[in-house]
């Protein structure tokens, strides 16, 4: 394998010159697959609350698409901070900085995915589905990763919106146009996101420090963030309880909505006094949180219109 040389103002280690020693699991990496999983998972539920019907085919185009641009858009942002991924201890091992990928193989990569990913979804749905889906892929890429990371410690609340896009790319593959419901599902995810990611970021704050990204926890201290994450998690209770309280999914969407919301307080009220221990379990929670939600949110549907 060859490896460039290091820099010697940094002391970094060589990046690799070429990926003959990748492998395809260390590609499959670049996509972040944990979180594709979830962008795939919120698509389609926006896709299935839609009215209308699209061909499975059709459907299954749609979303992987979605799932193509949103593995571009994580292998670009695994290409711009391999310098700050090879610093913090949970990203030293990602293919970049580990030196198994080369930085402009995983550049060529991301390209492709993302054009693919938009041409793809015109071609086989409609263009408004297709823009939102570029839109999508540009937020994170370039104002998320490349703009606000390292330059504001609100880079996560902001940037957030990238994440928020899939529901409604879903909804929009299916019916052409833009709803109530799937706005309220692009702000639930919107207003789910930043204390999602405070929780990891306090579990990993000395990461951010060493790698100088202006996390929460760094610029403000642990006491502010902590109290930001349960200002945040009292706001998305509240925001998931929109789709029931305004008619648009039923009680049992809004049972479901109002008990998560209420382990998602008394989690986030414990990191208040707690430590990384439960940080750490409020991070893991958020995930199966908006899981669970979006779940409740098709058989809500289902029993509403079976029965």
């Amino acid at each position: 394998m060859a490896l460039s040389t290091p820099s010697p103002a940094t002391g970094q280690r060589p990046y690799a010159e070429d990926c003959r020693d990748a492998s395809v699991r260390d590609f499959v990496t670049l996509l972040k697959p944990g979180v594709l999983s979830l962008v795939v998972f919120t698509a389609f539920i926006g896709a299935l609350l839609a009215p209308g019907h699209l061909h499975p085919y059709v459907l299954f185009i749609s979303l992987l698409s979605i799932a193509l641009g949103a593995g571009g858009a994580a292998a670009f942002n695994m290409w711009y901070d391999r310098d700050i991924d090879m610093i913090m201890t949970r990203t030293q091992k990602r293919p970049i900085p580990a030196g198994r990928i080369a930085p402009q193989d995983g550049l060529c990569f991301s390209v492709l995915l993302c054009v693919t990913s938009v041409v793809l979804m015109a071609l086989a749905t409609n263009f408004l589905a297709a823009a939102l889906l570029c839109v999508s892929i540009l937020y994170y890429t370039f104002f998320y990763t490349a703009y606000l990371k390292r330059r504001t410690a609100q880079n996560i609340v902001i940037g957030g919106g990238a994440g928020a896009f899939p529901p409604l790319i879903g909804w929009v593959s299916v019916t052409g146009d833009v709803g109530i419901l799937p706005l309220l599902l692009f702000w639930i995810i919107f207003i789910w996101t930043p204390s999602h990611f405070w929780a990891l970021s306090l579990y990993r704050c000395q990461d951010y420090t060493l790698a100088g990204v202006p996390m929460l926890p760094v610029t403000r201290g642990i006491k502010v963030t902590k109290q930001h994450i349960v200002v945040y998690a009292l706001a998305l209770a509240l925001s998931a309880l929109l789709p029931w309280g305004l008619g648009y999914l039923g009680p049992l969407y809004g049972a479901v909505s109002l008990i998560l919301g209420a382990v998602y307080l008394e989690l986030s009220r414990r990191v208040i006094k707690g430590g990384e221990k439960e940080a750490i379990r409020l991070f893991v929670f958020s995930i199966a949180y908006l899981f669970i939600l979006f779940l409740s949110m098709i058989v809500d549907y289902v029993v509403r219109t079976y029965t």
